[in-house]
């Protein structure tokens, strides 16, 4: 998304350019996946959920959805863009500021 000086978006909203695995996501079958959340948090509605699905150009991707929209809107994440997420929890980097 750009900004303006201003700090006022540009880019219309619905515009889902920026969605760069549109097309994987819409080739990917969810309909055998064993989505798995952390069944301690007490509300398995208000959970996120992850599967690991095989495409077939030969890439597992990560996938996650909110547990309490089962037919919502999934994340697709490539083995790389996993690493580089899963390294930067581990190094603090989505730790709250305070």
């Amino acid at each position: 998304m750009s900004e303006s000086t201003s700090g006022v978006r540009t880019r219309p909203v619905g515009d889902h350019s920026h969605d760069d695995k549109a097309d994987i996501r819409d080739q990917l079958d969810f309909s055998g996946a064993h989505w798995r959340g952390d069944d301690n948090d007490g509300s398995a509605g208000g959970r996120v959920e992850m599967t690991q699905i095989l495409h077939t150009d030969g890439i597992t991707y990560t996938c996650l959805r909110h547990g309490g929209d089962p037919h919502g809107p999934v994340l697709v994440f490539t083995p790389g863009e996993w690493d580089a997420f899963v390294a930067g929890a581990k190094d603090g980097e989505f730790d709250r500021p305070f």
